[in-house]
């Protein structure tokens, strides 16, 4: 039987696992950072245009829109609704509408500050996550009252949910398959 080619550079999978034996934090979060180094690797080594391509017509999915979609939705979560910033989503416009899917004119530039506008955010979460006790609930506007933990555990579906979806992309852009 053949095996795929692998997914990470001479076989070595850069991602941490979660602590076997950690606390409920430390196993939230190390969940939560496994997730985001595994959409992260499905990104790795793809130019601008690898990352914008489209998956199935008329389906707008690409890695890079991933990457800003999860870019709002840590900074919504935590930024917003968990620290009660009052900062605007990196990509909507005032009507309401998303673009994180929308990158009409895409260079190596724009890639970069999209990663870079994930980090922060991912950055932001972290020291804000850890501040906070996980039982600690805030009021969410369409989705009522969460804890810390509630959110932690969203964030942890939704990149699992999205890097099934990154895992069919890059598996159509180059035939890389991985965990």
């Amino acid at each position: 039987m053949d095996m795929a080619p692998e997914m990470f550079a001479e076989g070595t999978d850069p991602r941490l696992d979660p602590p076997p034996c950690g606390s409920e934090f430390e196993t939230l979060m190390g969940f939560l950072d496994y997730q985001r180094q595994t959409l992260e690797a499905k990104c790795s080594g793809l130019d601008a245009d690898a990352l914008a391509s489209r998956s199935v017509p008329p389906s707008e999915l690409s890695l890079l829109g991933l990457v800003r979609h999860l870019s709002d939705v840590e900074r919504f979560w935590v930024r917003c609704s968990l620290m009660g910033q009052d900062d605007a989503p990196l990509y909507w416009l005032d009507d309401g509408c998303d673009t994180d899917f929308d990158f009409p004119e895409l260079d190596a530039s724009g890639v970069q500050a999209s990663f870079t506008a994930w980090k922060d955010e991912v950055v932001f979460s972290d020291a804000a996550l850890g501040s906070e006790p996980l039982g600690r609930s805030v009021l969410v506007p369409l989705h009522g009252e969460v804890s810390v933990r509630w959110i932690l555990v969203h964030l942890i579906e939704e990149y699992s949910r999205h890097n099934g979806h990154a895992d069919l992309l890059r598996e159509s852009i180059d035939g890389l398959v991985g965990e």
